[in-house]
């Protein structure tokens, strides 16, 4: 059995291995095209040929985070096609490799892509991106998301303050800082604060060229409002930097553990934490569909093949592949827009395809 399983192992780690370095080096091209407007427009800060190589290579561990699953289907896929075709895998067969022994020493296998992929996409990917996000701030501008920035919300004794933050250098400086104070029992308005800049000290942030604007709200009075220009100001606050970035940072780029901690935070603070859920519960079962992937390919090895429609097979495989991530992405956007159960959201397609799998394979295992 162990030659058996050496045998099938090398097979499919080189298959896979080759379709991982195929994608990759589609991918890199692909960014480095899409990398030469940066290129034009950074010419004059100093962002040259050498910075943008490096700003793509460092993509490089978040898409093999991302293809790595598909390469594990396409790469089996094709190996167990093969030894189908060449009556390799009926030997097997009849040397003692029964279909639960098969499963196994699959699952065995696609173990190891799981391991693998959850360190590139917990702690290689997410490192990766931010020394690219840092290196892009520090020639293209702050890191920001989307047009107003990032909004937050921090809960006090007595008050509540939403907080925006417009960008991020790389450095930890904050540009465009603005807190809006709510009073807990009226819910009014009581202070605005807009700050050009700010920067995390300890036991709050150190904001620069400050407006307050306070409210002093009357019975059947407009509200009177007092102006006062500082040109620094301490403001007590809980929102450490890893909490700035992580609002600023698309959930699917963060760590685990980051991910685990903000969604404690938005929980806190009474604030919608579905969608964080959502890519925390993802990037808990993403490795785990290297698994699912093994299932999907291994009933090609019991189907009968001619010499010429091998790759129509393939072909077949990689489109349920891809059918499979794109159920994994609307599955995660409806759950979000549905508020399904974030745990199940993102287990659904998983479970699905693989109750699928097995039952062709077990088909196909009665039929043979």
């Amino acid at each position: 059995m162990i030659t058996i399983r050496r045998l099938i192992y090398s097979q499919v780690l080189r298959s896979v291995g080759a379709v991982a370095l195929a994608f990759l080096a589609l991918f890199f091209f692909f960014d480095m095209v899409d990398e030469l407007g940066d290129l034009k427009r950074g010419a004059a800060r100093g962002y040259n040929l050498g910075y943008a190589l490096l700003y793509v290579a460092l993509q490089i561990p978040n898409h093999l985070y991302e293809l790595l699953p598909i390469a594990a289907l396409i790469g089996t896929i094709y190996v167990m096609a093969q030894m189908a075709s060449s009556s390799e895998f009926t030997i097997l067969r009849t040397s003692g490799l029964g279909p639960l022994r098969a499963l196994r020493t699959l699952l065995g296998l696609g173990a190891v892509f799981v391991v693998i992929t959850f360190i590139f996409g917990d702690y290689v990917a997410p490192a990766a991106n931010r020394s690219a996000q840092a290196m892009q701030a520090r020639f293209m501008g702050d890191i920001t998301v989307g047009r107003t920035g990032a909004w937050m919300k921090e809960r006090q004794t007595s008050r509540n303050q939403a907080v925006n933050v417009g960008a991020m250098t790389s450095d930890g400086i904050m540009n465009q800082v603005r807190i809006f104070e709510f009073d807990n029992d009226s819910g009014r308005l009581v202070s605005t604060t807009k700050a050009a800049q700010g920067r995390f000290a300890d036991g709050g942030w150190e904001l620069q060229q400050v407006e307050r604007r306070g409210f002093e709200h009357a019975l059947a009075e407009p509200p009177r409002v007092e102006v006062e220009q500082l040109a620094q100001w301490h403001w007590p606050t809980g929102l450490s930097q890893d909490m700035v970035a992580a609002a600023l940072l698309s959930p699917d780029k963060m760590h685990t553990l980051d991910l685990f901690q903000y969604i404690s935070h938005l929980e806190g603070t009474g604030q919608s934490a579905q969608r964080y859920e959502i890519a925390f519960w993802r990037k808990v079962f993403y490795p785990l569909s290297c698994l699912v992937m093994m299932v999907l390919a291994l009933p090609f090895a019991y189907l009968h093949f001619r010499a010429g429609n091998i790759a129509g097979y393939v072909f077949i495989g990689v489109l349920v592949g891809i059918s499979f991530f794109l159920l994994n992405n609307v599955f995660g956007h409806i759950g979000n827009l549905r508020n399904w159960e974030p745990w199940l959201t993102a287990a659904a397609p998983g479970f699905i395809y693989s109750l699928l799998s097995l039952a062709l394979f077990g088909w196909l295992v009665l039929k043979q």
